[in-house]
């Protein structure tokens, strides 16, 4: 039920479709969502085109584009919409913020102006796969290359948070991502890693790269490399399948006979596998709510990420990851 009233701070300018397709996202979520309230940040050209009684124009000078240093564009760029729509959060005005718009960018702006929660040593991104059983949630995909052992804790103590509260799974099971079962595979970080976990609640061991899409626990936990690798060729290897079984489903009269009686089933595994209706990335552990749609966000993705972000605000995801860190609070930065 959509019945606590909040407002999100939605980036107009991000994405390569924008703001085109984040107007039309945004005009999808008011719909779906009575009690969402949207401030829009953008230039004023852009937010001359769109009205609506329950959202409220953020006039923006400048822009970050994809291609700019993202933590050299938010320093110097203090007026884009990415920096105002997470000032935004920091002034209280709006409790989520969500962007298409450059990732790094976001994370810096995210960190900068948002500000850390109390002990964390560094904010995580994630992501849901949705993994055969049922969706998993995979932190780190990159914001963190290089990670100590007690990050990954942490990085399971905020992936635990956001599958209660956005998945609404009660008692989340949480692997460590390795090339084998056993405690003693892997790297010395993965080793060391795993004896941490031992105290986390749900921790159940190692998982390796074939369990990622099978949906065995709902929280995966790794480096941002290791992360960002494994998401990459996800997505790579979704497209490519994806687009075999569009060429051997027309290569013939009978394979197009044979498509047209299975074409109701392949729509409803697409719209099941479909990355679009979880709208965006988290980033976890920030002093707010904020959401990082894909660069190449259609309406529905951003109209998702809105929701999304609206949700997590509901279902207060900061207070969860910060009252599910206390255990951690003494990790040394």
């Amino acid at each position: 039920m959509h019945d606590k009233p909040v407002t999100v701070a939605v980036d107009a300018m991000g994405g390569d479709h924008a703001p085109d397709v984040v107007i039309d996202g945004v005009r999808t979520a008011l719909q779906q969502d009575a009690s969402l309230s949207v401030l829009l940040v953008g230039t004023e050209e852009v937010l001359a085109s769109f009205e609506h009684e329950r959202c409220t124009a953020v006039v923006a000078t400048e822009t970050i584009a994809m291609d700019e240093h993202p933590a050299s564009a938010v320093r110097s760029k203090k007026d884009s919409s990415i920096v105002v729509g997470c000032r935004l959060v920091r002034e209280g005005r709006a409790r989520g913020f969500f962007s298409a718009g450059s990732t790094g960018a976001c994370m810096a702006a995210a960190t900068l102006g948002m500000g850390r929660l109390s002990g964390v040593v560094r904010p995580a991104l994630a992501t849901v796969i949705p993994a055969g059983a049922r969706p998993t949630t995979l932190i780190d995909i990159g914001a963190n290359a290089d990670v100590k052992p007690e990050m990954i804790v942490q990085f399971a103590y905020m992936g635990s948070a956001y599958s209660r509260v956005l998945l609404g799974v009660e008692e989340p099971t949480i692997g460590l991502l390795n090339i084998g079962e056993e405690p003693t595979k892997g790297s010395a970080l993965a080793q060391e890693a795993y004896a941490l976990l031992g105290e986390v609640p749900g921790f159940v061991g190692n998982v390796e790269g074939a369990d990622v899409p099978s949906g065995v626990v709902d929280v995966i936990v790794t480096d941002g490399f290791t992360g960002n690798v494994t998401l990459k060729v996800l997505e790579g290897l979704s497209r490519v399948l994806l687009g075999e079984v569009k060429t051997a489903l027309t290569s013939s009269i009978a394979a197009k006979m044979a498509a047209a009686v299975v074409q109701p089933s392949l729509i409803a595994l697409k719209e099941r596998l479909d990355p679009d209706v979880y709208g965006g990335a988290p980033l976890l552990g920030v002093n707010g709510v904020c959401m990082i749609g894909h660069g190449s966000s259609n309406a529905r993705a951003v109209a998702s990420g809105v929701v999304a972000t609206a949700r997590a605000i509901r279902g207060d995801l900061t207070g969860q990851i910060a009252a599910s860190l206390a255990p951690s609070a003494g990790v040394d930065a």
